[in-house]
């Protein structure tokens, strides 16, 4: 055995886009791969094959490939894939199928098996049922097992191409989603805390390449949140592959606001700065929408009412990916993800800076605009643009631009 056959099941429903998907889909599978020992990576009528490389000096004869291991943890991330399977090649011939299959499953021992069988090439001469009864009753002959269609304790996965057949013991659950690179460009806000990763991760599952933006009070308050969000964004990059982070200096700001404006509007100010810069260092990104992990009625700035008047500081399109789900449900996501340790690692956060301690939950857009009035807004946004600071990530090889290559162009 030494392919890994991947099977998709969204992009079967995409018509004519479908050859694009896959594509893609192929595309990424050999960036998160490409410093592995794969052979080749290539669409096989409705399914991908991963041929793995045939290296293995130390392996017993039929033992596991030693780069599956590894092929699988990647694999397991790459968005698009519904399942996939550590499989084999064999003939077409039932009975040297058979054979085939039986080497393999050596001193495999099992009370009850089934083979389930697949046509990809519907002009192969037997139906789906005779290959399963052919290739089951010879592999029972052999082994002796005991035959049960409705409740097997092992099932033998067979599926016929044109020139050979794959077989497979099992499935590996994938991602699914979209591929990565297939939904467009969008920013996502990213703080620190458990929401907003959880958020970002279910943009990039669905084909989103995600821009990653980071607001920060150093040198006001230190340099724990931005260390945060660099495991955070490196942790998500496993996902999508390449990732930029956005560090934007936001303390000097919220000082101008702290002098300017009413403190009961002040939490609902910050949130417009943020999304007015995030906005504009989107647009550089051709980022066509904007990303928060925002939960109706989670905190104060978080009331219909509030979330509302925030967004309309930006004229991209804010989405919510969160916004119906508990505490509970995000944190369980954050745990599967891995990013919820990195998370609840104590910081100091600039949400946590000069935050009023009765913040307005039921703001007004009169109020709003009058507590801006104050502010030199056009400026305080140009002025955290040009300062910002952009490192990227890339996975498999994880690395940050030189110190020295670090600017505020956000351009692709």
């Amino acid at each position: 055995m030494n392919s890994i056959v991947v099977h998709y099941k969204e992009l079967a429903l995409k018509g004519k886009n479908r050859p694009w998907f896959v594509q893609v889909l192929v595309r990424n599978l050999r960036a998160a791969l490409a410093d592995l020992n794969v052979r080749t990576i290539r669409s096989v009528m409705g399914r991908i094959e991963i041929e793995l490389g045939a290296d293995r000096p130390n392996a017993a004869p039929r033992a596991p490939n030693p780069v599956w291991e590894e092929v699988r943890n990647r694999v397991q991330r790459v968005f698009g894939i519904a399942n996939f399977s550590y499989a084999g090649r064999g003939p077409l011939d039932l009975r040297a199928l058979a054979a085939t299959i039986l080497a393999d499953l050596e001193d495999r021992h099992t009370e009850s098996f089934r083979v389930s069988a697949r046509r990809a090439d519907k002009r192969f001469p037997f139906t789906s049922p005779q290959i399963e009864r052919e290739v089951g009753g010879l592999i029972q002959e052999a082994k002796g097992w005991r035959c049960d269609l409705d409740h097997p304790a092992f099932t033998i996965h067979v599926e016929m191409l044109p020139d050979e057949a794959f077989y497979f013991f099992g499935k590996e659950p994938g991602a699914g989603g979209l591929p990565t690179g297939t939904g467009g460009r969008v920013a996502c806000l990213l703080s620190g805390g458990i929401d907003s990763p959880v958020a970002a991760y279910r943009m990039m599952r669905r084909g989103c390449s995600v821009l990653l933006i980071h607001f920060h009070s150093y040198p006001i308050l230190s340099r724990a949140s931005q260390d945060k969000v660099r495991e955070i964004a490196a942790l998500l990059t496993t996902y999508q592959l390449r990732s930029r982070l956005v560090l934007v200096s936001f303390g000097e700001l919220q000082q101008k606001v702290v002098l300017a404006v009413p403190p009961r509007l002040r939490v609902v100010i910050y949130r417009r700065l943020m999304l007015r810069i995030a906005e504009k260092l989107a647009r550089r990104w051709h980022g066509r929408a904007l990303v928060t992990g925002e939960v109706i009625g989670q905190v104060a700035s978080q009331t219909l009412e509030n979330m509302t008047a925030i967004a309309e500081a930006t004229s991209l399109q804010v989405l919510r990916p969160l916004v119906g789900m508990d505490k509970d449900e995000i944190s369980a996501e954050a745990e599967r993800l891995g990013t919820f340790r990195i998370s609840i690692i104590p910081d100091q956060d600039c949400c946590q800076l000069f935050t009023p301690r009765h913040p307005a939950t039921r703001v007004r857009r009169e109020e709003v605009a009058d507590a801006e009035q104050a502010l030199p807004i056009a400026e305080m946004v140009d002025a955290a643009v040009a300062a910002a600071a952009v490192e990227d990530f890339r996975f498999p090889v994880l690395h940050y631009l030189d110190p020295a290559a670090r600017h505020a162009n956000v351009e692709p």
